[in-house]
């Protein structure tokens, strides 16, 4: 069993869904507290050949608060106002016909919590892709909410019999080798390697919404940057 866990960002970038893609079950750590700031309810798309950061707007958002406790912002514009965005960005984009639909099924869901917002965006996208991860949230198996950081995910490994985790790169300062061997879990890091494809005429503008992915690739295409990367311990 290979696993990975990650708090749940809305239309993240690609690396994102590179490690869901790698691994056999993917733990939405959603029990766990909201960041300000963060990349929980915003990325970034391409507008007018530059990056363009959108924001879901969230009701009082706070870091005292999970994850899977924060709402959604009553107002009713901020969908239509999105959807607008994506429209009017990518729509000469060759693979705008097959996305958009799934930016509309996306913004439909009527859940008031960002976290319910997330699981559905990330299982639209993951069917589009037909990629047959496990995708699973934190806080509806575990019941481990007393232990914190490297001991909880331990734990989480433990309770599904994992024997890789694997983390993003930018983790390696956060996990003790030694606490994964003696529960003989190897620890693994996953690094994207470099990735270019073809956004209008423009210049190629990195780290963007795995939107702007879909937008310009063919699923096979996709399948393809996605596999671009390397495990390292």
């Amino acid at each position: 069993m290979k696993i990975a866990i990650m708090q749940p960002y809305f239309l993240p970038y690609i690396g994102y869904f590179q490690l869901i893609k790698a691994v056999d079950k993917f733990v939405l750590y959603d029990d766990v507290n909201y960041i300000n700031k963060g990349w929980i309810n915003r990325n970034n798309l391409l507008v007018n050949g530059k990056a363009f950061l959108f924001t879901v707007p969230l009701k009082d958002a706070s870091q005292n608060k999970l994850i899977n406790q924060i709402e959604l912002s009553d107002d009713p514009k901020w969908r239509p106002k999105l959807l607008q965005t994506v429209g009017q960005s990518y729509k000469k984009a060759p693979y705008f016909a097959q996305v958009y639909p799934i930016v509309e099924r996306i913004l439909h869901n009527t859940s008031p919590r960002v976290a319910d917002l997330i699981f559905g965006s990330i299982q639209e996208i993951m069917q589009y892709l037909a990629i047959t991860t496990d995708l699973v949230r934190s806080s509806a198996v575990y019941g481990n909410e007393q232990l914190k950081a490297q001991d909880r995910i331990i734990d989480i490994c433990r309770q599904e019999n994992a024997k890789l985790y694997i983390n993003p790169i930018g983790g390696q300062q956060l996990y003790n080798h030694l606490a994964f061997d003696a529960e003989k879990i190897t620890l693994r890091f996953i690094k994207t390697n470099p990735l270019v494809y073809r956004q209008f005429q423009n210049e190629y503008v990195p780290f963007l919404s795995v939107l702007d992915v879909l937008m310009f690739n063919s699923v096979a295409e996709v399948n393809a940057l996605l596999d671009l990367y390397e495990l390292v311990a």
